[in-house]
């Protein structure tokens, strides 16, 4: 270092003013990219899930039967996905009910079974099968839902809704989601 300079040629404020420019460079690059290994690249992906809800009216189901195969019979994969006013890019493609053991067993006091009924005799669960397209395969997003096993759902289409619904299985077309 000579009158100030480093090798002679650039003064050390200067030097400390373009490193600090420089690590401020990095960190915001390291801020946009959110990490400094790989990036895992976000694609689409077709996914099927099942989702269940439970308790339901027959007759409900009777017509949520109705839509789904009136769409099919128009060639179309089902009754269309909506959120929100949009249109999604997924279909109601199955529906299936299974009927309701809503009975429970009770002893009386002198040990005879007493059989009492929970619900109503008309209710089931309903399993619903749904085709999407989903524009990231990291967040399985569906309109404003993420698909997740476990994950309470909203099952509606531009005919019906139905709330509290349970992802009961996903799976990917070509994978399993981030593992693509």
């Amino acid at each position: 270092m000579k009158d100030g300079k480093v090798f002679g040629k650039i003064n050390l404020i200067d030097l400390l003013v373009i490193l600090v420019a420089l690590a401020a460079v990095v960190a915001v690059g390291l801020k946009m990219t959110g990490h400094l290994g790989s990036v895992v690249t976000e694609t689409g992906s077709n996914i099927t899930y099942t989702a269940r809800v439970e308790n339901v009216d027959r007759e409900v189901y009777e017509n949520i039967k109705d839509f789904i195969e009136t769409a099919q019979a128009q060639g179309k994969p089902g009754d269309q996905l909506m959120a929100s006013g949009a249109l999604l890019s997924g279909y109601v493609t199955a529906v299936e009910a299974t009927e309701r053991d809503d009975k429970a067993e009770v002893l009386t006091s002198n040990g005879a079974p007493l059989v009492v009924y929970a619900g109503k005799a008309d209710r089931v669960d309903v399993l619903f099968t749904v085709e999407a397209y989903v524009g990231n395969n990291i967040k399985t997003e569906l309109g404003t839902q993420e698909v997740r096993v476990g994950k309470s759902h909203i099952v509606k289409t531009t005919h019906f809704e139905l709330v509290n619904a349970t992802v009961m299985s996903c799976e990917w077309a070509n994978g399993t989601g981030a593992d693509n």
